[in-house]
C-alpha cells in the first residue's frame, strides 16, 4: 500500500473557529489564550493537523476542538469544551490532549522555554482535567466481564485522581534528574532515579487500567502518519533510561532503513514503551533491546528483548490475561495485575497484527509484525 499522495498546503489566511480562538499556525497570541506555553504548543498542534488534515470539514472540526481545549485548559474549567461545542468527539478530543500533553513535555526539554516549571505542571493538570471530563462526557465506563467488578470500578476511579500528581511526579523527577534545576551529587541521583522508575511504572498501571476499560482498541491515531522508525525507538528508550540507570541496564537500540513511514505514531510509541518498561522491570542484569527489521518491502518486524530469567510455562496460559486473581510468584517473570501486556496486546491487535513471545532461560522477545509504507524524503 503506498502512501496517497497530497498537494502541500497553500498559505491559508487567519481562520477563527467556532469557540473565537484564531487558529493559523503562525506564533503569534491566540484569542482569549494569555499563557504563552499553552499559545505555543497549540500551534504547534495546530501546525500538524493543518499537515495532517484530509479535507476542510476534518480540518474546521479538529481546529475547533482544538481551539476549545486550550480555552478551557487557560480557564481552570474542563467542561468548557462541552459547552463550547454542542457534541465533541470524545475520540478526537482524546487525541488531541495527548498532542498537547507531548508538545508540553517537549517544549520543556527543548530547554529553550523560559516557561516557570509551576506553569508547565499547571498546564499538564489542566490537560488532565479536560481530558477526564471529556471521557465523563461521553459515558466511559467499563465493559463486563472482568471478576471483581466493584473492586476494579473503585481502582478504575481512583486511577483518574492519580494520573495528573503521577504526571507532575514524573515531570518534577526528570528535571532534576537531568540537572536542570542544579547539581545533584551520586546520592541524589540515584534516589530521583528511584522516584522516576516508581512513578513511571505507576503511570503506566493507571494509563493501562482507563485504557483497558474502554476496551483497549481504540487507537489515539485517527489516521495514519508519517513517522520515523528510529525516533519512535529512541522516545521509548528516552523514557525508560532513567529506570534502566538505577538497575544498572542498557538500552540497546537497532532501527531498519529506510525510517521514514507510513504508520500510526501514538499507539506504537505506546505499545514500544509498555514493552520496554516491562522488560526492565524483570530483568536484573544485561541489556534490553528495541529494535526493528525490515522483513519485507513494506514489513517491518518491532521486538523488545531482555536478558532476564524468562517467563515459566505455567504462566505462559495467563499471560495476557487482566486481573489475575493468583498473585504473581517473587521468581514469576510477570506482573501481577496483567494490565501492561493486556493492553499492549489489544493496542497490537488494533493496529492489525498480533503480539508473540519468546522465552527461556536467557531472556524473553516481544515482537509483532506490521505494514509500514515507506515515504520519500521531504
Amino acid at each position: 500500500m503506498s502512501a496517497p499522495s497530497r498537494t502541500p498546503a497553500p498559505s491559508l489566511p487567519k481562520r477563527t473557529t467556532p469557540t473565537g480562538l484564531t487558529l493559523d499556525g503562525s506564533s503569534e497570541p491566540l484569542a482569549g489564550v494569555h499563557a504563552s506555553v499553552i499559545t505555543v504548543v497549540t500551534q504547534r498542534v495546530a501546525r500538524r493537523l493543518r499537515d495532517e488534515a484530509v479535507d476542510v470539514a476534518q480540518s474546521d472540526a479538529a481546529t475547533s476542538l482544538l481551539a476549545a481545549i486550550a480555552l478551557a485548559v487557560v480557564r481552570r474549567h474542563p467542561d468548557f469544551v462541552s459547552m463550547l461545542l454542542p457534541r465533541p468527539s470524545a475520540q478526537l478530543g482524546q487525541r488531541l490532549v495527548e498532542m498537547l500533553h507531548t508538545e508540553l513535555l517537549r517544549c520543556w526539554a527543548e530547554g529553550r522555554s523560559q516557561t516557570p516549571p509551576s506553569d508547565i505542571l499547571d498546564a499538564l493538570t489542566g490537560l488532565e482535567q479536560v481530558r477526564l471530563a471529556l471521557a465523563q462526557k461521553h459515558g466511559l465506563q467499563l465493559h463486563e466481564g472482568f471478576t471483581g467488578a466493584d473492586a476494579l470500578e473503585l481502582f478504575v476511579d481512583a486511577a483518574h485522581d492519580l494520573r495528573s500528581p503521577l504526571s507532575a511526579i514524573l515531570f518534577l523527577a526528570e528535571t532534576l534528574h537531568s540537572g536542570r534545576s542544579g547539581e545533584v551529587n551520586k546520592t541524589q541521583h540515584r534516589q530521583l532515579g528511584l522516584i522516576y522508575s516508581a512513578a513511571l511504572g505507576l503511570s503506566g498501571l493507571v494509563n493501562d487500567a482507563l485504557d483497558l476499560a474502554n476496551d483497549g482498541q481504540e487507537l489515539a491515531d485517527s489516521e495514519p502518519a508519517p513517522l520515523s522508525l528510529s525516533e519512535l525507538l529512541e522516545s521509548a528508550a528516552d523514557i525508560a533510561r532513567p529506570m534502566a540507570e538505577e538497575k544498572g541496564l542498557l538500552i540497546r537500540l537497532s532501527a531498519a532503513e529506510p525510517d521514514r513511514r507510513l504508520g500510526r505514531p501514538v499507539a506504537l510509541s505506546r505499545v514500544l514503551l509498555n514493552l520496554t518498561t516491562n522488560a526492565l522491570k524483570f530483568t536484573d542484569q544485561g541489556s534490553v533491546d528495541i529494535s526493528c527489521a525490515a522483513t519485507g518491502p513494506t514489513r517491518i518486524e518491532f521486538s523488545v528483548r531482555d536478558t532476564g530469567p524468562g517467563i515459566p510455562p505455567q504462566a505462559l496460559e495467563s499471560l495476557y490475561l487482566p486481573f489475575r486473581r493468583a498473585r504473581a510468584r517473587a521468581d514469576s517473570c510477570f506482573s501481577g495485575t496483567g494490565l501492561g501486556l493486556a493492553i499492549t496486546r489489544k493496542l497490537v491487535a488494533a493496529l492489525g497484527s498480533r503480539l508473540r513471545v519468546e522465552t527461556g532461560s536467557l531472556g524473553t522477545r516481544f515482537y509483532f509484525e506490521l505494514d509500514l509504507p515507506v515515504l520519500p524524503h521531504p
